[in-house]
């Protein structure tokens, strides 16, 4: 697949936080790529760094198919904060304004109203919107210029569940359109929902990359338990079939691919443990999302 953006041990140091440590990962062109994290993970200052806000210690990356960065980023339509609109100005006055601070042409602004659903309210004062619509207007402002790539900090933070649902549809609107888009999120749900792919950052290190469905997967787990817990907990240890113990309230066990429920049962029994509770599991993608960032 053809990428957009390469990103090579990319490090930034603020005194002794250590925001990134040695970040490498690929954005494949024509995805909704998200980077995902705890607050504090490292995942604005990536945002910054990439559109040359802030400067890395080390490391660099390339938006592929741009002779430099700085003509990459004229493609680039970005939204690190909320744009600092005027209150009592039309949602068009304030794209007028936007437009002729980025130098852009006021031509577009009917067309990006329209992709966000605000046409309608282009002679509404700002002040009127709710904080759905607020970010939606910060989102046309991004589109100004028809940008191919889109650049989004924490889309739906602080949003009502509608709010949240219009920008998650938004998002993929334009994805469906040829935009490739990358979205900082701290929320699982957000990324499952809209994302094909994810990096995954804690403390500034990269826990995981890829596609979301192989990062993310929802693996099989079995319930075991027998009355003779230490015995069947030995057993397991050393069955070659069990890919992962986990000593909870009840025993959860992984197997590896090819093996099944009746494989771990009849493997146990040979090794004279009866199971008296055997059941499959499904883990969530927020216990795997856990499990990866603890």
């Amino acid at each position: 697949m053809e990428t957009v953006l390469e990103i090579s041990q990319l490090q930034k140091t603020y005194i002794t936080v250590k925001a990134l440590q040695g970040v490498s990962f690929s954005v494949p062109k024509g995805s909704v790529f998200g980077i995902l994290g705890p607050n504090g993970s490292g995942k604005t200052t990536l945002l910054g760094i990439l559109l040359d806000v802030l400067k890395s210690d080390a490391g660099d990356f390339e938006w592929v198919g741009y002779p430099d960065k700085s003509m990459a980023r004229k493609q680039i339509g970005s939204l690190l904060e909320t744009p600092n609109f005027y209150h009592y100005m039309t949602a068009e006055d304030n794209l007028k304004i936007s437009a002729k601070i980025k130098g852009q042409s006021e031509a577009g602004i009917a067309d990006v109203l329209k992709t966000v659903n605000l046409y309608e309210r282009k002679d509404s004062a700002f002040s009127s919107f709710s904080l759905g619509m607020k970010q939606r207007l910060a989102i046309a402002a991004a589109l100004l210029g028809n940008p191919s790539i889109l650049v989004l900090d924490e889309p739906t933070n602080g949003l009502d569940p509608v709010g949240i649902s219009e920008i998650r549809s938004l998002i993929l609107r334009l994805n469906e359109k040829g935009l490739t888009i990358i979205m900082a999120s701290h929320l699982l749900d957000e990324v499952e929902k809209v994302c094909s792919d994810v990096a995954i950052l804690k403390k500034g290190n990269l826990i995981s990359s890829g596609k979301v469905a192989d990062v993310m997967s929802d693996e099989e787990w079995f319930e075991v338990n027998a009355i003779q817990r230490d015995a069947l907990l030995q057993c397991l240890s050393a069955c070659t079939m069990v890919n992962q113990v986990r000593n909870e309230q009840t025993l959860m066990v992984s197997l590896k691919e090819g093996f099944s429920a009746s494989s771990l049962n009849e493997y146990c029994f040979q090794q004279g443990v009866i199971l008296n509770h055997l059941q499959k599991r499904k883990r969530s993608l927020e216990s795997k999302f856990m499990e990866i960032t603890k």
